[in-house]
């Protein structure tokens, strides 16, 4: 009787332990991407408004779509078991407005999170952060507009004005100790003073005055104390300009955020870049595509173009790498995210998809693949 009891007890145990194994199998297969699905999401064609926005998304020559955006997609499509289909448009705010309008049920490529956005769509958490960039010519042409914007910027202005002053403080003197020894510096005041700053200004150029000059003690003294000073003065001029001349050709006129204000600039129409230039009161030139305005910056009607960084740095390698450069400068962080109608119930799945994704070492391969960053 009692081998019967045990051999009861040893089956009672063995079947927990199997419903135990069996358990944790079940929850080590499940994932946190796993959740349910409204039944009517969960049987929709999801559509997805999408844009050309390479590395981000593109389409190869067979008409299909490619690039890190599409990748993404398609993994959290996988991981929800959603059924989508693409729908192309040509820019950002045809997106936003396809996702408000019931259009499309997301949208994603390289859509910029703002508060003005965010006002009429729901963002899921972002993918990818990035800021603006600026496109400029390669300068292999020399070009006299960055001499002539040295020359007349307002720290060039001030050394001119600062050895006018100086000048002119020394002719007074000369004169004050010339006039009633010197008839080169006399004649009455008007004469006077002309010939004594005449002199100063010949004087400071190292230019030959001849017998024209001061006779007296102190006229001669002073004299000789500006020659020498003005020779310190001049030097000093000069190289500074020269070396903010060579600096200028080497580098170009646009080295970063702050040149932007005083060049010819491009962005995209309706873009975020836009309305960042608006914002810090920039002016620019708009245009329809990326390419387009670097087009217009190839054929030097445009100084710079700003737009998405890692969408210039992508562009600009392939297609204008022998002309045109991408800056180092990076500003006005921003971030990618999926948009989707407001109040829209794939929201929470795809947040939960997506973070899976980002934290896995697919995403990081992906990165790397498309942008070579790690």
């Amino acid at each position: 009787m009692r081998s019967v009891a045990s051999w009861l007890m040893a089956l009672i145990i063995m079947a927990v332990a199997a419903c135990v194994g069996a358990g944790a199998a079940v929850a080590q297969t499940q994932t946190p991407a796993d959740l349910p699905l409204p039944s009517d999401v969960a049987s929709k064609d999801i559509s997805v408004g999408m844009k050309v926005a390479p590395p981000f998304a593109f389409k190869l020559q067979d008409g299909t779509w490619s690039g890190l955006s599409i990748d993404l997609w398609q993994k959290i499509a996988g991981r929800l078991n959603l059924r989508f289909h693409y729908v192309e448009v040509p820019g950002v705010q045809d997106q936003i407005d396809g996702v408000v309008g019931g259009k499309f049920d997301v949208a994603m490529a390289a859509i910029t999170v703002t508060a003005d956005r965010e006002k009429t769509v729901d963002f899921t958490q972002p993918f990818f952060t990035t800021g603006l960039g600026i496109a400029t010519p390669l300068n292999s042409q020399p070009s006299w507009r960055p001499i002539l914007r040295t020359l007349t910027s307002f720290g060039f202005l001030q050394a001119v004005l600062a050895l006018i002053v100086i000048s002119v403080v020394v002719g007074v003197l000369i004169w004050m100790f010339e006039r009633r020894h010197n008839d080169d510096f006399g004649g009455g005041v008007a004469k006077g003073l002309f010939s004594s700053m005449w002199w100063s200004t010949i004087a400071a150029t190292q230019a030959s005055t001849g017998d024209f000059g001061p006779r007296t003690v102190p006229g001669r003294v002073l004299a000789a104390l500006w020659m020498m000073g003005s020779i310190i003065a001049i030097a000093v001029f000069t190289a500074g300009v020269t070396s903010v001349l060579t600096v200028t050709q080497m580098e170009g006129m646009v080295q970063g955020e702050s040149d932007l204000g005083t060049v010819r600039v491009g962005a995209v129409r309706n873009s975020s870049t836009a309305s960042y230039l608006d914002s810090t009161h920039i002016r620019h030139q708009d245009f329809a595509t990326v390419q387009q305005g670097l087009d217009t910056l190839r054929a030097g009607k445009i100084d710079a173009l700003v737009h998405d960084k890692p969408l210039l740095g992508w562009l600009v390698g392939q297609n204008y790498g022998a002309s045109l450069q991408v800056l180092d400068a990076t500003f006005d962080q921003q971030q990618y995210a999926i948009a989707l109608p407001l109040g829209s119930r794939l929201r929470k799945p795809l947040d939960v998809a997506l973070l899976q994704t980002l934290e896995s070492d697919w995403w990081k391969q992906a990165v790397f693949q498309y942008l070579g960053e790690k």
